[in-house]
C-alpha cells in the first residue's frame, strides 16, 4: 500500500477517501480570529475530515515561561490521537486554507511522536475546491483507538539549549520563517518585542509556496534553500517563527528539498522575548 509522507495532490486524496484507517484532519486556523477556522469548518470541509484546533489540539498549556503554543505532553497528544481514531497504522491528511502553513503544525507533531504516514495537501481546501469535489457540512468523529507515541527528544530545542550554544559560540543554523518585515523587527502585529535571534537568518515560510498555495517543485525549493543555508545540506540546523507553527512549515520544505529534518525550536520568537536579557536584533540597528 502507498504511504504518503510528506505531499499528497488532491486527486491521490479523491481517490483514496474514504479508504479504511485514512485520516483526513481540516487545520483551518487565524491567529488574530482564532474561532474563525472552526467556523469555517462547519460551513464546509472535505469530506470525512475531523476538525483541529491549533490552540486546543496541537499545543499545551501556556505559562509565562513558554511562547504561544507550546508542545503538550507526548501522553496527552497520543491521547488526543487516540480519541480522533488515529492509531500508529493510520495514513493522515492534513490541510488547511492553502499554503499548509498551519497544517504542518500537525505534519510535523506526527513525527515527532514517530507516526511517518502523514502527508499535508497541496493546496488545501482552495485546491480541493478548484478541482470542483464535494464539500461536506457534516461534523465528523471517530472510533477511539490506542496510539502509542515514541517521541523523538532529539527534533527539539528548547531555549536554554539554543541560548548555551549561541553564548558559546556553538550555534547551529538558525533559519526563521517569519515574513521580512516582522524578522527585520520593522512591525511586528502579535508579539510584544520585534526583531530576531542574533545570527538567525530569514526564510519566510511563504516563499516555499506559488500564489495559489500550492508548493514549488522539488528543484525550486532545493534552489531557494541553498541560497539560504548553502550547498552543503547534512548541516545541522534549527527552525524557528513566531510560536512555533510556521516552522513545521519550513521543515516540510527543507525536507522536499533534500536537506536534513531540523531541530525545531518550539518556543520561537514568543518564548525568546519573555526573558528582556536575551539578546534582540533588528534590522534597524544597522542603519
Amino acid at each position: 500500500m502507498t504511504s504518503y509522507q510528506d505531499l499528497i495532490d488532491v486527486e491521490e486524496l479523491k481517490q483514496r477517501l474514504g479508504q479504511p484507517n485514512w485520516r483526513l484532519f481540516d487545520c483551518r486556523f487565524d491567529l488574530m480570529q482564532p474561532a474563525k477556522g472552526r467556523d469555517e469548518y462547519g460551513e464546509g470541509h472535505i469530506p470525512g475530515a475531523q476538525f483541529a484546533d491549533l490552540d486546543a489540539d496541537l499545543a499545551g498549556p501556556v505559562s509565562d515561561s513558554t511562547g504561544r503554543h507550546p508542545l503538550p505532553s507526548p501522553d496527552a497528544y497520543a491521547a488526543t490521537l487516540g480519541a480522533w481514531g488515529v492509531d500508529n497504522l493510520s495514513q493522515v491528511v492534513v490541510y488547511d486554507h492553502a499554503s499548509g502553513a498551519i497544517a504542518a503544525r500537525l505534519w510535523w507533531m506526527l513525527k515527532w511522536v514517530g507516526h511517518q504516514q502523514v502527508a499535508v495537501l497541496n493546496g488545501g481546501i482552495a485546491a480541493w475546491r478548484a478541482a470542483g469535489y464535494e464539500i461536506s457540512d457534516r461534523r465528523e468523529s471517530a472510533t477511539a483507538v490506542k496510539f502509542q507515541p515514541t517521541p523523538d527528544s532529539d527534533l527539539v530545542i528548547s531555549t536554554a539549549e539554543l541560548q548555551e550554544a549561541i553564548v558559546s559560540g556553538n550555534a547551529p543554523l538558525i533559519v526563521d520563517a517569519r515574513d521580512s518585515v516582522r524578522f527585520a523587527g520593522d512591525r511586528e502585529p502579535i508579539d510584544r518585542v520585534a526583531g530576531h535571534i542574533p545570527g538567525a537568518v530569514n526564510h519566510p515560510f511563504s516563499d516555499s509556496v506559488d500564489a495559489s498555495g500550492r508548493w514549488k517543485s522539488r528543484s525550486e525549493l532545493r534552489d531557494s534553500w541553498a541560497r539560504v543555508a548553502g550547498a552543503n545540506a547534512a548541516r545541522s540546523w534549527v527552525s524557528m517563527c513566531g510560536s512555533g507553527v510556521t516552522a513545521c512549515h519550513l521543515a516540510l520544505s527543507a525536507v522536499l528539498a533534500g536537506y536534513p529534518f531540523p531541530r525545531l525550536y518550539i518556543g520561537s520568537w514568543s518564548e525568546w522575548i519573555q526573558n528582556p536579557d536575551r539578546p534582540v536584533a533588528r534590522a534597524a540597528d544597522l542603519r
